[in-house]
């Protein structure tokens, strides 16, 4: 009789440590690997799985902290790569190129040694994330003239709403030194790092031997991005004063890996009640550094 109850014992014993290596099997993951998770909304979070069992998935994210996450809302979760993600924390893919649109910024913080160069038709613009929030650039022709270089600061960012402040200084260099501008600015964007849209205010101005101009300069841009590969991309800029006119730029982004995209362009300017096409196609090769 004791010998069949230490049997029974010794069963449960040996049943219930393997339901509980089981439950903890499928509880805990390996916290040093970064996850990236889209839900089917379209919605994406990147953090560390902390764990997960048949219900929802619980990630360490570096802007919210701890969400849960129900596995019936994901579309996708997978594992990323080394070269996927920055040296804290943030998707490469999607926060390296997703503060441009064609020629205007937004107000999206880039991250330190986020850095990354665009390939112009008329010549290279090279962007480099100093520290997080703040970034430098310089952009010229394959002349060499004007040559322009910029700077923002990303102060303000909580859920989806960004606000920066900016400045661009230039000089027609070798070619003509004693002339220059200057465009200080400010930045709204709205939704998330690859899903926005933002409002720029600048004030334009021209100074030089006999020249002494100031203009407003307002710009309308956004970015939808589609899928993994594709992205739709629209920049804008308006000029008030005497002549009011504005650029058009509505292009196509294709993501071909982690740290190289190709974006397409076509533009149209509107002035005196006409919309007037651009003859030539804008394209641009970014590439991170």
């Amino acid at each position: 009789m004791k010998s069949s109850k230490l049997w029974v014992a010794f069963l449960s014993l040996f049943l219930i440590a393997g339901f509980v290596t089981q439950i903890h099997a499928q509880t805990e993951s390996d916290s040093t690997k970064t996850y990236i998770i889209i839900k089917n909304d379209g919605s994406r979070y990147v953090g560390k799985i902390i764990s997960q069992d048949a219900r929802e998935v619980i990630l360490l994210t570096r802007e919210l902290g701890e969400i849960a996450i129900p596995k019936h809302e994901i579309k996708e979760m997978r594992e990323l790569s080394e070269e996927e993600i920055t040296d804290d924390g943030r998707l490469r893919r999607e926060s390296t190129f997703a503060t441009r649109y064609y020629i205007s910024t937004n107000a999206n913080p880039i991250s330190k040694g986020e850095n990354y160069i665009i390939w112009n038709l008329y010549g290279p613009d090279v962007q480099f994330g100093v520290s997080d929030n703040f970034g430098i650039g310089l952009m010229t022709t394959w002349f060499g003239s004007p040559i322009v270089g910029s700077a923002k600061y990303s102060f303000y960012k909580k859920g989806n709403l960004g606000i920066a402040v900016g400045t661009l200084l230039g000089t027609g260099s070798w070619a003509e030194p004693q002339y220059g501008v200057a465009v200080p600015f400010g930045s709204i964007t709205f939704g998330e790092i690859d899903k926005n849209i933002s409002i720029s205010l600048g004030q334009g101005l021209a100074f030089g031997p006999g020249v002494s101009e100031s203009t407003t300069l307002i710009s309308f841009a956004g970015m939808n991005r589609v899928s993994d590969r594709v992205s739709l991309v629209v920049d804008s800029f308006i000029f008030t004063g005497e002549y009011p006119a504005a650029l058009i730029i509505p292009a196509i982004r294709l993501h071909s890996g982690p740290d190289k995209a190709f974006q397409l362009g076509f533009a149209g300017v509107a002035a005196d009640g006409e919309l007037l096409p651009v003859p030539l196609p804008f394209l641009q090769w970014y590439r991170a550094l």
